[in-house]
């Protein structure tokens, strides 16, 4: 079941929770059924390029609520693509945001913008089984991969969070 506005309001999955508002001519806040996530940094997309940007807002996602993370359509009909990402129930943190400039001209992103919608889903019941990852509590700020190339060699999963930030 897709989470309403009224849902989302009196849970708060995320943090700051704004009512529908926009800037520059984009939407961000909560709306029907969903909440649109603003930029944390300035960012200028080179064509047909990949980059990290960040969430200004803060998840703590309880444990009976997953979310999917969606375009927004001004910026792909703009050419710019945001890769939907799944965010687990119980993982907390700034989202880390893929985007891709699929265009050939420079974009530039201002903090602030409103750049993808979350939409909540609610789960039958809350899993046992919460986010235990290695990006649990991620920091604000694009988060590059964490991944043990030398524990992958051997075998062995990669690290779990919390692990120290040396061995990544």
């Amino acid at each position: 079941m897709i989470l309403s506005y009224q849902t989302i309001k009196t849970l708060k999955p995320l943090e700051p929770i704004h009512e529908k508002t926009s800037v520059r001519g984009l939407s961000y806040g909560l709306s029907a059924c969903g909440y649109d996530i603003r930029i944390d940094q300035d960012v200028i997309l080179w064509p047909h390029r990949f980059m990290l940007a960040s969430s200004m807002e803060q998840f703590m996602m309880p444990t009976n609520i997953s979310a999917v993370v969606h375009d927004k359509s001004t910026w792909i009909r703009r050419g710019i693509a945001v890769h939907n990402t799944f965010i687990e129930p119980g993982w907390h943190g700034y989202l880390t945001l893929e985007l891709k400039n699929l265009t050939w001209k420079f974009i530039k992103l201002q903090k602030g913008d409103p750049i993808a919608q979350i939409v909540f889903h609610l789960l039958d019941h809350p899993t046992n089984k919460p986010y235990r990852g290695k990006y649990q509590y991620q920091e604000a700020g694009p988060q590059q991969p964490r991944v043990d190339y030398k524990a992958r060699s051997r075998g062995e999963p990669e690290y779990d969070h919390p692990n120290p930030p040396d061995k990544w």
